[in-house]
């Protein structure tokens, strides 16, 4: 039986590697392949797949990305041209919302300069600052979708006073507060977990850090298109916040240099998922969305267009 053909956009590990050169004629981007036999395209939630692609390839029939996110993909033109699209939600759960609660902590407790604090012999000299408490404050979700909950539960086990911003309200017993605006002035850290799309893009914006104010904290986990980075550079900047902990950013991996002076940001290099476990997971989930769509069984998480 001859193998579909697929094309890659990026490459991936060896354990996602194998399985799917076992089942596929998989032809890689890079190699500048030949795309009219092309009936699916297996990509990441970071590169996407440009409408140019899209429309180079007429035999298109799913796009299977590798990861929850899937802004960097053109569904009002997959609809137009009835092209699917998966995605990989649920599995990375957990561990988005575990490094969100670790940045927050380590944000709070300034865990990275107390490290090195320590390590340069400074304790000798004097002790560590004084810094933030973090159980029993006031925390902010934006967008309750599957890792707003797993960082609410967790945050529960904090004694966290949990309000949160959603399109309508959901049967927890959280506070509901549907404004970005008046969430972050109720809030000591707004967590930031939306989906990233045209309605969301940059609802952490200059008000929203105004109301948050010099004793909040912004932490995001989501993508980066949800905040006007040069409005919170110069939130940070100016003290109008006391600090963000960010796992993603506009042009990364290059970011913002003004990120690098600061010392109330904490950096991660958009590691939310980066677990073998989990990265493991995600490409089986994919590899099971490609799978089902080439035997004619329902998709199993297909995205809504």
């Amino acid at each position: 039986m001859t193998k579909p053909d697929i094309l890659q956009i990026s490459p991936y590990a060896e354990w996602d590697q194998t399985p799917l050169d076992a089942a596929y004629h998989v032809h890689h981007l890079s190699a500048a392949p030949d795309l009219s036999e092309i009936r699916a395209i297996a990509t990441t939630g970071g590169a996407g797949v440009s409408d140019a692609i899209i429309q180079a390839c007429p035999k298109l029939e799913l796009i299977a990305v590798n990861g929850v996110g899937y802004d960097a993909i053109n569904l009002g033109l997959c609809k137009a041209r009835g092209v699917s699209v998966t995605n990989t939600p649920g599995v990375l759960d957990g561990d988005c919302a575990d490094l969100a609660l670790a940045m927050a902590l380590g944000l709070s407790r300034a865990v990275p300069a107390a490290d090195a604090h320590a390590r340069s012999g400074a304790w000798e000299a004097a002790n560590f600052p004084l810094q933030r408490r973090f159980f029993g404050a006031k925390a902010g979700i934006l967008g309750l979708g599957r890792i707003g909950s797993e960082i609410a539960r967790r945050l529960e086990g904090f004694d966290m006073q949990i309000a949160y911003s959603a399109r309508s309200e959901k049967p927890v017993a959280y506070t509901y507060i549907p404004d970005p605006v008046a969430l972050a002035a109720h809030v000591d850290f707004l967590f930031v977990v939306t989906l990233a799309n045209a309605e969301t893009r940059h609802i952490v914006n200059a008000e929203v850090l105004r109301a948050l104010g010099p004793n909040g904290m912004l932490i995001n986990i989501s993508r980066a298109a949800n905040i006007d980075e040069d409005a919170l550079l110069t939130a940070l900047e100016t003290n109008q916040i006391a600090g963000a902990a960010l796992d993603v950013f506009e042009g990364e991996p290059a970011i913002n240099p003004r990120f690098k002076p600061l010392a109330n940001v904490l950096l991660q290099p958009h590691q939310g998922s980066a677990t073998e476990a989990t990265r493991r997971a995600m490409g089986q989930l994919q590899r099971d969305n490609l799978a089902a769509h080439f035997s004619g069984q329902p998709l199993l998480t297909a995205v809504t267009l």
